[in-house]
């Protein structure tokens, strides 16, 4: 609830009869008023002082009461206005209305009719005060459980892929660097704050599937065979099958860049073989940070690649294997992944 004090007036007209005449009689109800007789002054006393409420004559020479509504609702948005005129005129009670007036009363006008207004005026303004209050009261709580909801679903992804990670200690940093770099190209691509930090939280998920591909197969330091290349394929439609059916929002996006990660842009990829933009957003985003970490990064079959060997090899999958908008956002970026790769290594 906002402080009971005594409401500050000013009372704005070009005719100091009319604006002392307003001060007087909302003086008698207990209200503390000043008058002034220009807008241009109005500004400057509005700037020095609190002031509740502004009941302006519209008809002014130079800034009209209109031009002072707008300028002093910019600076002070919670001050509230009544308007007085000697001009019946629909269009400009509108404006004012429109512009954030409370009240419009037209000259001649009883005592009871200005005090009514006055009345409703101030508390129309405690009773905004008071909502906004709440609404921000309110905002601040949902950021707080935001946050908190956030923070679990960190914990459950760390947990999910902790799993892999004991297994292949590689494995473990490369998940760590996947949330980083799909997190870096998400916002270079322009997706909203939100969706940003989900695709964070879900791309160290891409490759859960793992945990169901047998260690002779992952640790396999030669080539593998056509056989033991399909059932590594498997991984994608098991870490979808271990993801799907949640009803968690970021469980379900994990999902689907689990099994969608190595598809390709034109269509050659697996497991469905989708083709350009119907592969999900978030899987095309993961896929070009998987394969570039992975020709960087040591492996049991080979040592890590030079950067400009690797990336190369990328740029060839241009319009072939990545979505070329995004691979080209990709390579932008390198400044901010090479610092992810410094950071996190392993």
């Amino acid at each position: 609830m906002t402080e009971r004090t005594t409401p500050r007036i000013l009372v704005v007209d070009d005719e100091p009869s009319i604006g002392h005449l307003v001060s007087r009689l909302l003086g008698k109800q207990g209200y503390a008023c000043n008058t002034c007789e220009s807008a241009t002054e109005a500004i400057e006393k509005i700037e020095s002082g609190a002031y509740e409420l502004v009941v302006s004559d519209i008809m002014m020479p130079g800034m009209s009461g209109i031009e002072l509504l707008a300028r002093a609702k910019k600076t002070h948005p919670d001050m509230a206005f009544i308007m007085l005129t000697g001009v019946d005129d629909h269009e400009t009670a509108v404006r004012a209305l429109d512009l954030g007036a409370f009240g419009y009363v037209i000259k001649p006008f009883e005592a009871n009719e200005l005090l009514i207004n006055v009345v409703n005026s101030l508390r129309r303004r405690e009773l905004e005060i008071e909502r906004n209050q709440y609404e921000d009261r309110l905002e601040r709580e949902v950021l707080a459980r935001t946050a908190e909801i956030r923070a679990t679903q960190e914990q459950i992804t760390l947990r999910l892929v902790t799993a892999s990670g004991f297994r292949d200690e590689e494995t473990g940093a490369h998940i760590r660097r996947m949330g980083e770099y799909a997190a870096i190209l998400a916002q270079a691509i322009g997706l909203e704050a939100e969706k940003v930090e989900e695709i964070r939280l879900a791309a160290p998920m891409h490759d859960i599937g793992k945990i169901g591909v047998a260690d002779a197969i992952l640790k396999k330091p030669d080539k593998l065979t056509d056989e033991e290349f399909n059932q590594i394929k498997e991984h994608t439609t098991i870490g979808a099958s271990i993801l799907e059916g949640s009803q968690i929002a970021l469980l379900n996006l994990a999902r689907d860049i689990a099994l969608h990660h190595h598809e390709k842009w034109n269509g050659s990829g697996y497991p469905l073989g989708l083709r350009g933009e119907d592969i999900p957003l978030c899987a095309r985003i993961v896929a070009i940070c998987d394969v570039y970490d992975a020709l960087v990064s040591d492996r049991v079959y080979r040592p890590g690649l030079p950067e400009g060997k690797a990336l190369a090899i990328i740029k060839e999958g241009r319009g072939t294997h990545f979505d070329p908008r995004i691979l080209d956002l990709f390579l932008d970026q390198l400044p901010q992944i090479n610092a992810i790769r410094e950071k996190i290594r392993g």
